[in-house]
């Protein structure tokens, strides 16, 4: 099962497929390189309702490069890397392949966490069954409006972190941390499992300010993507960039 660091964990996320396909090992070493403690491997499906234009178009293009689930367990698989890795995927992917066969795959090749954010809790039961039995963490999004009682029932069945979104609507970079993490954070004050907050994430003073905030990690996605237009080479400065404002924000959390 996924565990994140003690140290506030810096959870960067890159589409499969985008730029290139080959691309996909060579980015997940940069990631590494740069200080982070999990990454977020997206695999693309054609209709990535959670996700902002700047990951949607990644998705069409690495589409449109072939990648599918055959090439991403391949590609995944090719990068030599010690952190653990994470599937963002959605739910109709992981049925067509079978969900057993689609955990089994994951773990194969060094993913430990699976999050989808199409699928409801309620309607988990087949995938965190396989999930338990191979030993990978189920993610789940706790949403600014999530409701007490759904917020109960993740809880039940989340593990490795819970997924903080941190505003309403997609995913996307945004110039300030909204007020809504703030209040999702302190619903979660009580669980004893990791907080990573995503959405909107792209500067390291937003990564200082959400761990100063009570989070236990920070996801950053569309900043990664937009920056791998022009190839992997500026993820590993971003990247460190931002798990240095992470770590600020625990020394003055203290």
């Amino acid at each position: 099962m996924l565990e994140l660091p003690d140290e506030p964990a810096l959870i960067p996320y890159f589409t499969a497929g985008y730029p290139s396909v080959e691309s996909v090992p060579r980015a997940i070493e940069a990631f590494e390189a740069g200080g982070a403690d999990v990454i977020e491997v997206g695999l693309p499906f054609s209709e990535p309702i959670a996700d902002g234009p700047t990951i949607q178009n990644a998705v069409t293009r690495a589409l449109e490069n072939g990648m599918s689930p055959d090439v991403y367990f391949e590609k995944v698989g090719e990068a030599d890397v010690d952190v653990p890795l994470v599937c963002m995927t959605y739910y109709n992917l992981i049925m067509q392949r079978g969900v057993e066969e689609f955990v089994r795959d994951c773990k194969n090749v060094g993913i430990e966490g699976i999050i989808v954010p199409d699928l409801p809790v309620d309607e988990s039961d087949a995938l965190h069954a396989a999930c338990e039995k191979h030993g990978v963490s189920l993610i789940f999004i706790v949403a600014p409006t999530t409701t007490d009682e759904r917020l109960e029932r993740i809880m039940e069945r989340v593990s490795g972190f819970v997924y903080v979104q941190a505003r309403l609507g997609t995913t996307g970079a945004r110039e300030d941390v909204s007020g809504a993490t703030y209040d999702v954070l302190e619903r979660l004050h009580g669980y004893d499992v990791p907080k990573a907050v995503g959405f909107g994430v792209s500067e390291r003073e937003h990564a200082r300010e959400i761990i100063r905030g009570g989070a236990d990690g920070v996801v950053a996605g569309s900043v990664f993507v937009e920056r791998m237009e022009d190839g992997v080479e500026g993820i590993e400065e971003k990247t460190r960039e931002l798990k240095q404002g992470a770590l600020k924000g625990v020394e003055e959390a203290e």
